[in-house]
C-alpha cells in the first residue's frame, strides 16, 4: 500500500500542525509500528485521546501505563534473595545486587502466596501448580486432558485495555508444549503457558523472536505481510528499507529531538533484526530435550535478551500495554554451562542442604537477575512521550511460582515489582506485607490500570495496600 502524496510532497491528509501519530501511521500505510513523539501528539491532542479513552492504561501525563509478567523458574535460595533492612532502608541481597542501577524503581515484596498452589488433596505435582496459578490464582484440575485452570490477570487487563495494535502479548524463551502430561499427571499446558483466555483455553506463547518481529514490522494484513516477507528475501532487504522508503518526507515534521528519538528507535530495530538472522544462519539447533527452531539464538542469553528488547519495542510503540514472559517452565532442567553450572536446574533445586548444589543454584538466580537487570535499564534509559521514562510508566512484576523449590513451598514467593507506574507506585523500597495473596497484588495493578468493576481475582481478599 503506498502513502497518498499533495502536490507538495507532504501527506495529503496530514496538513497543520495537530498531525496525531494515528496519521502518520495511515501515511506509512500502517506498515511498522513507530515510537511515539511528542512534536506529533501535542498536549492538548494527549489530553483529548486521554479524556476519550477515560483512565484506561493511561497516565496522569497522558502517556500509556504498561503492565508485564515475567516468570522465571524453581524458585530461588531464600537466603540469597531476600534484601536485609526494610522500608527505605534496606540492602539488595546477592542474588539481586544487578538491580542496584535501578534500584529507585524497584520493589521488593516480601509475604505474597499462592495458597492454590500448595498440594492439598492433589498431592504432587507442584511445578504444574506453580506455572498454572502464578497468573490465575486459582486450584488447577489434576489431570493430563482435562484442563482447568482460570482467566489470567493479563488477559482480564486485556479485555479492558485492548484498544492497542496488539491487545496482549506472550513470550517464552522455552519450548512450546501443548498437549500430554508433564508433571504428576497435569497436563503440559499448566508449565507451558502464563497466559489463560479461560480457564479452559491458554493463549500459547511464541517462542520464535522472527515471528514476534514480524508481528511487529511485518506490512499489513497477514497475508499481505507474508508476501512482503518473500519479496524482502527475494530482494535480500531489511524490514527498515522495505516499509521506510516512502516516509523520508515525514521526518522533517519531527522536532530535532524526536529525529534523534526516531533515530536510536531504528537503529534498535535494525540491531534485533541483524540479532535474528545470525540466529537464523545456524539453522536448527539443539538444546537439551528441546528442539529449537530458527530464528533463536543458541546462547541462551542472546535468546533471552532478544525476546526482552522486542518486549521493549513493543512497549516503546505502544503497540501493546499487556505482556507476559515466560522464561522457562516451572521444573525445567536447563544447564548453565556459560556461568560453570553443567548439571540440571531443577535437580540441583532438589538440593537436600547441600552447599555445593545451593551455591550452583543461587548462581542460577543470579544470572536470570542479572538478565531482568539489563532490560529494566534499556527501560529506564528510553523516554516516553511524556519525558519519563518507559520504566517510570510501566509496572513489571517478575517471580516464580516456587518460594523454596526445595521443599515445593509456595508462601513468601520471591517477587520484584519494578516501575512507577506513572507515578502511582511507591518504588525503592523492600515491603513485608505479612502474608497477603498474590492476587491481592494484581488486583492492584488491575485498579491502577483503571479497570473498573474487578471486586475479586482469583483467591484475593482485598487491595494489596503500601505499594
Amino acid at each position: 500500500m503506498q502513502p497518498k502524496h499533495g502536490r507538495d510532497g507532504d501527506f495529503s491528509s496530514e496538513r497543520g500542525d495537530n498531525l496525531s501519530r494515528r496519521h502518520f501511521l495511515r501515511g506509512l500505510g500502517a506498515c511498522v509500528a513507530l515510537p511515539l513523539f511528542a512534536s506529533l501528539r501535542p498536549a492538548k491532542l494527549l489530553a483529548a485521546e486521554t479524556a476519550s479513552a477515560g483512565t484506561l492504561a493511561t497516565t496522569a501525563t497522558g502517556a500509556p501505563l504498561r503492565s508485564a509478567f515475567v516468570f522465571f523458574p524453581n524458585g530461588a535460595i531464600p537466603s540469597a534473595w531476600w534484601p536485609t533492612g526494610e522500608g527505605t532502608d534496606f540492602k539488595l541481597s546477592r542474588t539481586l545486587q544487578p538491580l542496584e542501577g535501578s534500584k529507585q524503581f524497584i520493589q521488593i515484596l516480601g509475604g505474597l502466596n499462592h495458597k492454590a498452589a500448595e498440594p492439598g488433596p492433589d498431592g504432587a505435582g507442584d511445578h504444574a501448580r506453580g506455572g498454572g496459578t502464578f497468573l490465575t490464582g486459582v486450584r488447577l484440575n489434576k489431570s493430563a486432558t482435562s484442563i482447568r485452570a482460570g482467566t489470567s490477570i493479563d488477559q482480564v487487563l486485556a479485555r479492558q485495555l485492548g484498544h492497542t495494535r496488539f491487545p496482549s502479548l506472550e513470550l517464552t524463551c522455552d519450548a512450546e508444549r501443548k498437549a500430554g502430561a508433564c508433571d504428576s499427571g497435569y497436563s503440559c499446558a499448566y508449565q507451558y503457558n502464563l497466559s489463560w483466555s479461560s480457564p479452559t483455553t491458554p493463549m500459547p506463547p511464541e517462542a520464535n523472536p522472527r515471528l514476534v518481529f514480524e508481528r511487529l514490522f511485518g506490512a499489513g494484513a497477514p497475508t499481505e505481510r507474508s508476501a512482503n516477507l518473500q519479496r524482502r528475501r527475494e530482494e535480500e532487504r531489511s524490514v527498515l528499507d522495505f516499509v521506510l522508503e516512502d516516509a523520508r518526507s515525514m521526518q522533517r515534521r519531527l522536532s530535532s529531538q524526536d529525529k534523534r528519538k526516531l533515530d536510536q528507535y531504528l537503529t534498535g530495530v535494525r540491531n534485533i533484526e541483524t540479532r535474528i538472522q545470525k540466529a537464523e544462519q545456524f539453522g536448527d539447533v539443539k538444546v537439551p530435550t528441546v528442539e529449537t527452531p530458527v530464528g533463536i539464538p543458541v546462547d541462551y542469553a542472546e535468546y533471552v535478551q532478544l525476546m526482552y528488547d522486542i518486549l521493549l519495542l513493543a512497549f516503546q510503540t505502544d503497540s501493546t500495554r499487556v505482556a507476559t514472559v515466560l522464561l522457562a517452565h516451572d521444573g525445567s532442567n536447563r544447564s548453565f554451562d556459560q556461568i560453570g553450572v553443567s548439571e540440571g536446574h531443577h535437580d540441583l533445586t532438589h538440593h537436600q542442604n547441600r552447599e555445593d548444589w545451593i551455591a550452583k543454584v543461587a548462581d542460577i538466580d543470579l544470572w536470570y537477575v542479572g538478565q531482568f537487570a539489563k532490560f529494566l535499564e534499556k527501560l529506564q534509559q528510553t523516554k516516553d512521550v511524556d519525558g519519563n521514562s518507559l520504566l517510570y510508566n510501566s509496572m513489571i512484576v517478575y517471580g516464580s511460582g516456587n518460594a523454596d523449590a526445595n521443599r515445593h513451598t509456595h508462601s513468601n514467593l520471591p517477587m520484584v515489582l519494578a516501575g512507577a507506574g506513572g507515578g502511582t507506585l511507591k518504588p525503592g523500597r523492600f515491603v513485608q506485607h505479612g502474608s497477603k495473596p498474590m492476587s491481592n497484588l494484581f488486583l492492584s495493578m488491575a485498579h491502577r490500570l483503571g479497570v473498573r468493576g474487578l471486586e475479586r481475582f482469583g483467591d484475593s481478599t482485598g487491595l494489596l495496600e503500601n505499594i
